[in-house]
């Protein structure tokens, strides 16, 4: 193949736009970009956020005019069809691209609002002159962030009271309109991942579209006070301190000081780069911190080089990737959000244990939890801190948050969580950051190895952690804390490490208040695996013998979006009500549900209002019992209780030896006690709550004389059989009644083939 002739890329001038540059040069817009890159590493220009940072100023395109285009003479504005791209119009007009774009603002502010801004010049053929938009020089550099520091306690946040909240709306209403709302923003992803088909691989594509949805939901909050920030930033760009200015100015905890938007972005293509990066470099430093975490920077430099930044962005700009909080709820944003990571975590193959929880589960768990605080509603209203060690996008936070203000319009509740997936941890804090709450309650870290609230208590705990994980990469993290006794968090027992789902129970329990409850989901491993004496039996003892598991309520299968197994919330808490000392709860609701009318991923059935209020009543009561009701159609729902004394979930697991005997039948005896046969070793579960002699002599010896017990090898367990407790038997039916359905079948059979043959029954 041949080649072009060698360029001197030292004596390019990169200050210009890629797209003239690679026409004049003869080559290929990746060739430029590479070039430049390459150009402004070596000159030590390159920033987090600006590796085209220009080693001279970038020459402005060109400005606005200056005097309003409504005073420009010969053209009548609002004949224009601005639907049609700018280098279009002002050909046609005999203006400036610029003149375009100021006259498409005044008009639209005027009131004459056209029906849509101006198209991008997407279809633009890649010689044509750049699109002269507004433009200020980019920053030099992205802020970096601060250094960390030492570990400070999250301060509560102080929430202001809220005005009355409306009744809770039916969760099958709510799932639904997260549904459509998913929906709705997949045409968006899908767009978005065929802009990058080729220069991203498939399991690629979420490292750009997560942050790009991140940065989108950023600037749809911002965009109606964006004017007001541009103009304050530059009011008090003299001053030391700014951000408290800005902050004001925003209305949120950030703000964005660039000039850009994303239709400003979109109306420019050949400095799109730069102005993104200026763009981004414009952000406060708490949303930089998220960007960082993300490694985002990286993918810019990827699409950079395959020429598709500019695609991705103006798939961003349509109707459907509108993301501002008017339109889409913090709730509803974190769900798109979790769908978005489940979808590209399965590119993965990730574990299927990290579960996305859906509001109707979210909201029978925080109604669990508030019914058995004898504390919430005491003084003037409910003031109570959150925690959710394995936060994901902190969708389980946020929906407590808006249960406890539906209870109590005044509550003041300040949430907290920890999470190590760094893109759903950014999510999370994008959100805190959004909604008002203080982002540094959001931390980073592996809870099990780097716990990030070490000595802090919380009123409620609520998690859905990872089950069917392996916890091999925090072993020795976890078995120095464990070794610390009760200094430590796991110091009750350590469960098989390939499964770390009770380790995760163990630091709910540590983070609790004194009057504090947490509810958990645990698979059904956490019931019964381990024998007496293994790590998960040991936990189960620590939590019935001090008397602090309350309740488990099993949940109807096909209830998550991406697992159909049996899963159960545990309810926990150091203060018991009156009534519940020395009990467990267990509550059947596996049949107390609402089928989906169309599933989403696994999830095919809902807990409804009558669901949940049917399983709280149940929880309520604290009795054995069998609690009926219907839907709003009418359908029938049963909930079932057992409450169980907790004496009567342990067993003692004694050892039972038999004697060894010679070819007479006699026992072999040594120093005057006879020798075991190994061959014949056995084991008995004895209940708690019966002796062992008196089991060891009823249950044993009848049936194998001069039997003993090996007493130093008697350990206690405990396990929940849910199955069992609410098994009901159903009589066979008996030989004669099954004997006279078979031979009226066969009468029937008979009959019919006689009546096809023509023959006649004898």
């Amino acid at each position: 193949m041949s080649r072009g002739p060698r360029i001197d890329w030292s004596k390019v001038d990169f200050s210009r736009s890629a797209n003239l540059i690679a026409e004049e040069l003869g080559c290929s817009l990746p060739a430029v970009y590479a070039a430049r890159r390459k150009f402004y590493d070596e000159n030590g220009k390159q920033s987090q956020f600006a590796s085209a940072a220009q080693p001279k100023p970038v020459q402005p395109l060109a400005s606005e005019p200056s005097v309003p285009v409504s005073q420009i003479p010969s053209i009548d504005w609002s004949k224009i069809d601005f639907r049609r791209t700018p280098d279009q119009i002002a050909q046609d007009l005999g203006c400036s691209v610029a003149d375009v774009y100021v006259a498409w603002r005044e008009y639209r502010g005027g009131g004459g609002k056209p029906q849509a801004a101006p198209q991008g010049p997407a279809a633009m053929p890649r010689q044509s002159p750049p699109v002269a938009a507004p433009r200020q020089d980019p920053p030099a550099a992205c802020p970096q962030p601060k250094p960390a520091q030492a570990e400070e306690k999250p301060v509560p946040t102080q929430t202001p009271p809220a005005s009355p909240a409306p009744s809770m709306p039916d969760s099958s209403e709510l799932i639904a309109s997260v549904g459509h709302a998913i929906q709705d923003k997949a045409a968006l992803i899908w767009n978005v991942a065929n802009s990058l088909f080729g220069a991203f691989k498939p399991h690629e594509y979420g490292l750009v579209i997560l942050p790009m949805v991140v940065i989108k939901r950023f600037h749809d909050c911002l965009l109606p006070t964006h004017d007001a920030v541009v103009a304050k930033a530059r009011e008090i760009a003299g001053l030391a301190v700014k951000a408290p200015f800005l902050t004001k100015a925003s209305g949120f905890q950030f703000y964005n000081t660039s000039p850009f938007t994303f239709e400003t972005l979109r109306a420019d293509p050949d400095n799109v780069v730069d102005n993104f990066r200026a763009y981004l470099n414009g952000f406060s430093e708490n949303v930089q911190d998220i960007l960082t975490r993300m490694m985002f920077s990286t993918q810019i430099d990827r699409m950079e080089e395959a020429g598709c930044l500019y695609q991705v962005i103006d798939d961003f700009c349509s109707a459907r990737a509108d993301m501002s909080p008017d339109k889409i709820s913090a709730v509803d944003m974190g769900y798109i959000f979790e769908n978005l990571v489940q979808r590209f975590s399965e590119s993965y193959n990730e574990e299927a244990g990290a579960h996305f929880t859906s509001r109707d589960i979210i909201y029978l768990m925080c109604d669990l939890l508030v019914t058995g605080d004898r504390q919430a509603f005491a003084g003037s209203g409910i003031t109570r801190t959150v925690y959710d060690m394995t936060m994901g996008t902190s969708q389980m936070l946020t929906c407590m948050e808006e249960r406890l203000k539906q209870l109590d319009t005044n509550a003041t509740v300040t949430c907290f969580g920890q999470e190590l997936n760094p893109f759903t941890f950014g999510i999370a804090k994008a959100d805190m950051l959004i909604r008002g709450g203080n982002p540094d309650n959001m931390r980073f870290g592996d809870t099990l190895d780097d716990d990030r609230f070490s000595g802090f208590t919380f009123d409620y705990c609520i998690s859905n952690p990872p089950f069917g994980i392996d916890w091999k990469r925090e072993a020795d993290s976890v078995e120095k804390e464990a070794a610390r006794g009760a200094e430590g968090r796991f110091w009750p027992g350590l469960p098989s490490k390939s499964d770390g789902q009770m380790l995760f129970l163990l630091n709910g329990l540590s983070k609790l208040k004194p009057e504090g409850r947490l509810a958990i989901i645990q698979n059904g491993s956490s019931l019964f695996t381990g024998d007496a004496g293994s790590g998960q039996s040991e936990i189960r003892r620590h939590l019935i013998e001090n008397d602090w598991l309350d309740a488990i309520v099993q949940l109807p299968n096909d209830s998550f979006y991406n697992t159909g197994i049996a899963t159960y919330v545990w309810i926990i808490t150091k203060d018991k009500p009156a009534g519940h000392e020395g009990k467990v709860q267990l509550i059947d609701a596996s049949k107390c549900f609402e089928p989906r009318r169309k599933s989403i991923g696994s999830k095919r059935v809902d807990i409804t209002n009558p669901c949940r209020d049917l399983i709280v009543e149940a929880y309520a009561h604290y009795v054995d019992g069998t609690y009926e009701g219907t839907t709003a159609d009418g359908k029938p729902l049963v909930c079932k209780s057992r409450v169980l004394d907790g004496k009567s979930l342990g067993y003692s697991k004694i050892v039972v030896e038999t004697p060894k005997r010679d070819a007479s039948g006699n026992m072999v005896m040594r120093s005057g006690r006879p020798v075991a046969d190994t061959t014949r070793r056995d084991t008995e579960n004895v209940p708690l709550t019966e002796g062992i002699a008196d089991y060891f002599k009823r249950e044993v010896l009848p049936y194998n004389p001069g039997a003993w017990i090996d007493e130093g090898k008697t350990k206690v367990g405990y396990e929940i059989p849910f199955t069992r407790i609410f098994y009901e038997y159903k009589p066979i039916e008996s030989a004669a009644d099954i004997a006279r359905r078979i031979e009226e079948r066969e009468r029937v059979l008979m009959a019919k083939l006689h009546a096809l043959f023509g023959g006649t029954e004898e």
